[in-house]
């Protein structure tokens, strides 16, 4: 859907609802205005705005500044124009929409670029710098040939003052002149005040002052500083001032073809570095007269600001939706990575346990099994050592003089005995011992206890007789290490 169009300054007018007479809208008289073609005015009480028109139906577009007639529509001729349904809301600007009902919408009046670059004073400060270096090689040039190009330039390299300090200078002179009381005058640039004015979702309440004017002090004391009016512009518009013989007051007076002062204006922004001009009061009013035809365009112009402003809010609403939307979305995102990545954390520790267990497991059933064989070769060993043992001792040989009687008592209290010759070695009790196979330990000694004698491998190799157990002996088997 499209907002207002480049053509919307040559087509849009003083209108009213009921058809009555425009000369209360604006300057002028009744007479001043030639009637609206059928069709137009249908479309406008339709809501409907010029989206498309060709400057045959209108000649050539309208010069700010000149003798430009007061209404555009006395040069409309022709077919009518293709139309569209009202506008949108770019940025923080609300943009004229024609709805049904009263209208009191002058025209759509085109900035001049002196009054927009107050927005952009860095854009337009390289521009001037590329043109003022581009004029310095073209007056190189023209010297170079004999001509003086800066005697052509005259003038036009001055510059303007900005529009905060021109803002400033004027409420300064204007309290010391009628006193604090007046409207909350803005002090920046008339683009600024207008931004404002649409991030605030209000009119933009215009006051063009030229002290020159008979009735300017009057006007001034009387209807723009009492405290009714000022009451009622501060609370429902942004109000702007500016001296027409400033800079910038004089390219408003041309924009918006102010002839008769006192000048009071109330504008809103349209598209396209363009206002739109709602109502403007020329000449000396009263306060009473100044204060009734302000709230008219509150009243009548003030569902604009009302759909506007809900329409910003809604688009807040639906940009904090998204944002909630959003932020749930990647809340809900990160929870699933994050289960996620606990699952696969869990995943990992159950496959790194299970394995653990596996190899445990295997090392267990390894362990078991080298155990099982370590045993079993260590029990064919014993056994063999015991066949070996059994076979070196021999017969056992029959009682007699020389033939030692020797008792064995195990750890378990089993006791055994047997006969051995008296020339026989100690070692060969060790020998019977081992190949009884009731002992596992590797390591043991054969003690005596009275007296305590203990037979180690110092006295294995003594007879029975040396080591003093002929002809009887009483040991017990102590075990070192198993």
């Amino acid at each position: 859907m499209r907002c207002l169009s480049h053509e919307w300054n040559r087509f849009i007018c003083s209108l009213q609802g009921d058809g009555g007479s425009r000369a209360d809208l604006g300057r002028g008289t009744s007479s001043d205005w030639e009637p609206l073609p059928d069709e137009a005015t249908g479309l406008l009480d339709r809501g409907l705005a010029p989206v498309s028109v060709s400057p045959d139906h209108y000649g050539a577009p309208e010069v700010f500044g000149s003798q430009a007639s007061r209404s555009n529509y006395d040069r409309y001729q022709g077919p009518p124009p293709t139309f569209e349904g009202p506008g949108e809301f770019h940025g923080t600007l609300p943009i004229v929409r024609n709805r049904p009902g009263p209208h009191v919408v002058w025209r759509v009046v085109a900035l001049p670029f002196s009054i927009i670059r107050g927005s952009f004073n860095l854009v337009y400060g390289a521009v001037g710098l590329g043109m003022w270096i581009a004029g310095g090689v073209v007056n190189f040039g023209l010297g170079a040939l004999g001509l003086n190009g800066s005697e052509r330039r005259g003038d036009q390299g001055s510059s303007v003052p900005s529009g905060t300090a021109e803002a400033e200078d004027f409420l300064r002179k204007f309290e010391q002149e009628y006193g604090d009381v007046h409207p909350n005058f803005q002090m920046t640039s008339f683009m600024d005040a207008l931004r404002l004015a649409g991030q605030q979702f209000k009119f933009l309440f215009v006051y063009l002052h030229s002290p020159e004017h008979a009735n300017t002090p009057l006007f001034c004391e009387r209807t723009l500083c009492s405290e009714p009016v000022v009451q009622f512009v501060n609370e429902n518009f942004v109000a702007w001032g500016g001296d027409v013989r400033s800079s910038e007051g004089f390219q408003m007076s041309n924009s918006l073809k102010a002839s008769t002062f006192p000048f009071c204006a109330v504008v809103m922004g349209s598209s396209n570095q363009r206002i739109a001009l709602l109502q403007q009061v020329e000449g000396s009013r009263s306060a009473e007269e100044l204060l009734s035809t302000l709230q008219r365009v509150v009243e009548e112009q003030g569902s604009v600001l009302v759909a506007s402003r809900v329409e910003e809010e809604e688009r807040q609403l639906n940009r904090r939706l998204r944002e909630e939307q959003d932020a749930a979305y990647q809340a809900g995102l990160q929870a699933d990575q994050e289960r996620e990545r606990l699952r696969q954390e869990e995943f990992a520790r159950k496959a790194r346990e299970d394995a653990e267990a596996e190899q445990r497991k295997r090392e267990e059933e390894e362990a078991a099994a080298r155990a099982v064989q370590e045993a079993a070769e260590r029990e064919a060993a014993l056994e063999q050592r015991r066949r070996e043992k059994a076979m070196a001792l021999g017969a056992e040989p029959e009682k007699g003089p020389d033939v030692t009687q020797v008792l064995v008592r195990m750890p378990t209290g089993e006791r055994k005995e047997r006969r051995f010759q008296n020339s026989t070695k100690v070692s060969a009790i060790y020998d019977y011992i081992d190949s009884l196979g009731l002992l596992d330990a590797v390591k043991y000694n054969l003690v005596t206890n009275f007296p305590r004698v203990v037979y180690g491998p110092e006295k294995r190799g003594q007879t029975l007789k040396e080591a003093g157990l002929h002809p009887h002996a009483s040991l017990f088997v102590l075990v070192e290490d198993n």
